[in-house]
């Protein structure tokens, strides 16, 4: 058979649409259906374990009813849409392929209609499939509907036949899993390097004072690690980190903070050098501090997320629940969230953690390697420091989940 002739199996159409659509940024971030995780696509059909690799983080995220083939967030270039996009946000984009079944049909029309459905939640949708087996009358159904039409080649080269125009829907729902992953803040692997929040107070503090950042923060031995600070303080949305650094809102209430108890933020750098290596509670070791860092820390968006079902699970009297117990409770209401927020991004954990259908595997829970280090470890020694949970947060490689408890200091 001609490479011309050879077919392409949905899998190897995802992952050419994958690179075409979604070119690593700091502001992007893209998953694929679990189902793609699978060994074996179709019967003697497997999937080519570097096709695993492209395609990976999966996740079974539900957009407008229907779990896409791959969804993301992400700034599009302009010969992908049909008008150029308005406002700063990335959009939320929905793909649905297609590619040779066994018996060399290509089901385009079926494509479209699920991603025309997508289009209630997703800002984009498009479909992708064989080049050659997109017809005139396909295009025609998908300009009408506003779907994306890629054609894909054997080659791996993509071409646009139909550009969609951006749609304003702003969701509540799983969606906003993906766009918080994709934001400032979201949950990227080296999110918290630090475990202690007067590390990332800290920062905005040295920042505003006359004098080199990084020479403060080692002068008033608040933190040696300083791009970790720096990523931290940009996670707890202190300051905006990108072509040069900013005070957020937040930040400059962190400097009138300083200012009213300390006089000036020098005095209060000052006040940080005592705090030098000590292992005590943070909002017991210096109480008015620990409190602006409860608030700090309240405002990242996951933690409103996991306080808010602790305190469910306490109404349901779980009352010192286990960190399986948290991420079976939170991944029934909120699971494309939960496997973003707890579980690694690797492959290989995602098919040990999730079936193709989406389903959470409870027993791979008990392993603390399937854990994102951020949120076991960095995060929930924050949550510790400030006083709303009871115990520190643990390595993954010393976590025992299922003696990891996460329970409330203070439940309502």
């Amino acid at each position: 058979m001609s490479s011309a002739a050879r077919p392409l199996s949905e899998p190897q159409v995802l992952a050419h649409t994958k690179r075409r659509l979604f070119p690593a940024t700091d502001r992007s971030y893209v998953v694929a259906d679990t189902q793609f995780a699978r060994d074996e696509w179709l019967p003697g059909q497997p999937i080519d374990p570097a096709i695993r690799d492209c395609l990976a983080p999966f996740n079974h995220v539900e957009i407008g009813g229907g779990f896409p083939d791959l969804v993301g967030v992400q700034v599009l270039e302009s010969d992908l849409l049909a008008v150029d996009r308005l406002g700063e946000e990335p959009p939320l984009v929905a793909v649905e392929a297609k590619g040779h079944t066994n018996t060399g049909s290509v089901d385009t029309e079926r494509a479209i209609m699920q991603a025309y459905d997508r289009l209630h939640e997703a800002n984009a949708a498009y479909i992708a499939a064989p080049a050659t087996a997109i017809t005139s009358t396909d295009r025609t159904l998908a300009r009408e509907l506003n779907v994306g039409v890629l054609g894909v080649m054997v080659s791996g080269d993509v071409e646009v036949l139909e550009r969609p125009r951006l749609v304003g829907n702003r969701t509540t729902t799983e969606a906003s899993a993906l766009r918080f992953q994709a934001s400032a803040q979201g949950v990227a692997d080296k999110s918290f390097g630090l475990n202690h929040p007067k590390n990332y107070l800290g920062y905005p503090l040295a920042h505003y004072a006359d004098g080199d950042t990084a020479v403060l923060l080692d002068e008033y031995d608040v933190v040696g690690a300083v791009d970790d600070a720096r990523r931290g303080a940009a996670f707890l949305g202190l300051i905006e980190d990108r072509e040069r650094v900013a005070l957020t809102s937040l930040g400059e209430e962190v400097i009138r903070f300083a200012k009213a108890h300390c006089g000036s933020v020098e005095a209060a750098l000052a006040e940080f050098q005592e705090w030098y290596r000590s292992r005590k509670r943070f909002v017991d070791l210096a109480p008015a501090w620990g409190r602006l860092a409860r608030r700090v820390v309240f405002q990242y968006p996951a933690t409103e997320l996991l306080v808010g079902e602790l305190q469910t699970m306490h109404d349901d009297w779980n009352t010192d629940p286990s960190l399986v117990d948290l991420v079976t409770h939170c991944h029934e209401l909120h699971p494309t969230f939960t496997i973003e927020l707890f579980v690694r991004g690797d492959e290989a954990v995602r098919r040990r953690v999730l079936t193709e259908e989406g389903s959470l595997q409870r027993e791979a829970l008990t392993n603390g390697e399937v854990y994102h280090a951020p949120t076991v470890f960095q995060l929930k020694a924050m949550l510790y420091h400030t006083g709303i949970l009871t115990s520190r947060g643990a390595e993954p490689h010393r976590l025992e989940p299922t003696a990891d408890v996460w329970a409330l200091c203070n439940p309502v």
